[in-house]
């Protein structure tokens, strides 16, 4: 398969990353579908794409006229038969559950034509967990993509040592295609390039918090003081999905048996995700939306 032939995606996951890449995908001109398990997910889907469409617009990155072609592209099904039909590369962002993903590539395999690449986004795992599940395990690799995929625009190539050298560079090209600057990595490593320096400081202010050091507010004001950013650690974990957070902070707290990192499962879990405090999405998380305390002129100086 070459560039060309590429011309239906098929993203597996309805969350904000699935609909970040399935936008992103339809506004660089590929057809695009989005297929999720739970319905309240597919039905959430299109007024969230239509508000991620408008911001663009707003900030000049998209013309309405490409905004509204690129929402015409994507279509939303919970029929997987549907949904793989004419798929030519799959992107999957669904929670990081090893066995999970697995279950589901084993499921497309199934119903996916041959030609079809296989792509995972997870965030923290490497594909040789899951590579023999797909099916295609010479066709398939972790492709993953960063929060907000429009602005940054890095994509991660990471093959296991499976992957067909083919699949490698015709990453590489779809990744460019579709306005990412694409780093392929030599050798599986948890967390890629940027990932593996993030999650360390996403584990630390965790732990800063489930350990009542300070208060969430103080621990992003010392980042956002010092670092100059607008926005802090748990303020960006809220962009993320607090759902997910917890999903790779608990995957690693029963592989590690750190006692810290259960510590921070179980607080995202007890104060965040029982509450269904999610982050932006659900309208709360670490901070209240759509109008955040950090966002507030005198945030730094109100401590």
């Amino acid at each position: 398969m070459h560039l060309p032939d590429i011309k239906q995606v098929l993203v597996i996951g309805a969350g904000t990353m699935g609909q970040q890449i399935g936008f992103q995908c339809a506004a660089h001109g590929y057809n695009v579908t989005i297929y999720d398990v739970a319905d309240q997910a597919l039905a959430r889907a299109p007024a969230q794409l239509a508000e991620y469409a408008g911001r663009l617009v707003a900030a000049g990155h998209l013309t309405q006229e490409a905004a509204v072609s690129a929402l015409d592209q994507i279509t939303f099904t919970g029929d997987a038969g549907q949904a793989a039909a004419q798929a030519d590369l799959v992107s999957e962002s669904i929670p990081e559950n090893p066995a999970l993903k697995a279950e589901v590539f084993a499921q497309f395999h199934q119903l996916c034509p041959a030609r079809t690449i296989f792509t995972t986004n997870t965030s923290l795992l490497v594909p040789s967990l899951i590579a023999e599940a797909t099916g295609r395990p010479d066709r398939f690799a972790a492709f993953h993509f960063h929060q907000p995929v429009w602005t940054a625009n890095v994509a991660d190539v990471m093959p296991h040592p499976g992957t067909s050298t083919q699949v490698v560079a015709l990453l590489r090209e779809f990744a460019r295609s579709i306005g990412q600057v694409p780093l392929v990595l030599s050798k599986e490593n948890y967390g890629y390039v940027f990932n593996a320096m993030y999650s360390s400081l996403n584990s630390a202010a965790i732990a800063l918090a489930a350990n009542a050091v300070a208060s969430i507010e103080d621990i992003d004001r010392s980042w956002m003081a010092v670092m100059k950013m607008g926005i802090g650690p748990l303020g960006m974990l809220d962009m993320v999905g607090l759902d997910t957070v917890w999903h790779i902070t608990e995957y690693w707290a029963n592989a590690t048996q750190d006692p810290q990192t259960r510590k921070n499962a179980d607080f995202l879990k007890r104060e965040y995700i029982d509450k269904g405090w999610l982050g932006i999405k659900s309208g709360r998380g670490f901070y209240t939306y759509p109008n955040p305390a950090f966002q507030a002129p005198d945030f730094l100086t109100s401590g």
